[in-house]
């Protein structure tokens, strides 16, 4: 207990971000080839997350990846479940670096219906939730995708992911709620102001006992969420970066003074497999400072 408290504590109050080192099945490929590590490399699925279990392992022992600009970190099943020299995931997170270990538990997107992607069905959540617990994991995170501004679609994927959220909470762990709005919809302003709206509904209905993490696209209208921020049921509001550059999530968040980055592209931009660790050491360290600065902004 003293260690949750420690991390809801870290997590709610101190400078940072929180890494993305979530990439599952579909999205591992295109990961690992902005790495520099290309499909040819490995063969079939065990060696490519063998791969990019080691291109996350050199990321979380880096000199700066550590609690002084680095609150927390999502991981994958896959990640949680593996070692780093010999040591479970979600403790070297936490005992060797200070950072808090999340967990992404989705299954993926449901087909588009509504101008949104719902989340697929999670039937062995519970058990999931209990294993992750024993790990030592502090929070989850449950990515849902809103297309257009479509006020009944964008109602259900709100629902949907605040029923997970209570689900989560039952299990004694923190839920980063994360409704993504696609940086490239055409009517992206007006489904984030419909957004916000059925996002602080929600938080209204949540009891006294459940606090949660949002995790939002960086709205079109600077401070659209800062009364979200505000919500007493909420610890803090993170940023994904959507496929912006480093440098443009970086300047978009900086002018959301009540967010805090949770990028996972933008965080591993211009590492690559080849570069020694001097050099590995350098870029990451560079991509941290941006996306630290543009959190305290």
């Amino acid at each position: 207990m003293a260690q949750k408290d420690a991390q809801r504590t870290r997590i709610a109050t101190a400078s940072g971000f929180i890494a993305a080192l979530d990439q599952s099945g579909g999205s591992t490929p295109k990961a690992l080839a902005q790495y520099g590590v290309e499909p040819a490399d490995y063969s079939g699925d065990d060696e490519m997350y063998a791969a990019v279990h080691a291109m996350r392992s050199r990321i979380i022992l880096a000199d700066d990846f550590t609690s002084d600009k680095v609150l927390g970190a999502i991981l994958f099943e896959r990640t949680m479940d593996s070692d780093i020299n010999g040591k479970p995931t979600a403790q070297v997170l936490w005992e060797d670096r200070g950072v808090v270990p999340f967990l992404k538990i989705d299954k993926g997107l449901a087909d588009e219906a509504n101008g949104v992607q719902m989340l697929k069905p999670m039937p062995d959540l519970d058990a999931l939730l209990a294993k992750a617990s024993e790990k030592g994991i502090f929070g989850t995170k449950e990515r849902s995708l809103i297309l257009e501004a479509n006020a009944k679609g964008i109602a259900s994927v709100v629902a949907q992911q605040f029923e997970i959220a209570r689900q989560v909470a039952a299990a004694g762990l923190v839920p980063i709620v994360e409704p993504e709005v696609h940086i490239e919809s055409a009517t992206k302003a007006e489904a984030e102001d419909m957004l916000a709206v059925e996002i602080m509904s929600n938080l209204n209905a949540l009891p006294e006992n459940i606090d949660v993490i949002l995790k939002l696209t960086i709205p079109s209208k600077a401070g659209l969420y800062d009364a979200a921020a505000d919500h007493p049921r909420v610890l803090r509001v993170v940023a994904l970066s959507g496929g912006y550059s480093t440098d443009v999530a970086c300047d978009l968040l900086s002018h959301n003074h009540k967010m805090i980055a949770s990028f996972s592209r933008a965080l591993a931009e211009g590492l690559n497999v080849k570069m020694s660790d001097a050099e590995f050491n350098a870029a990451l360290g560079a991509n941290i400072k941006k996306i630290y600065d543009a959190s305290v902004a």
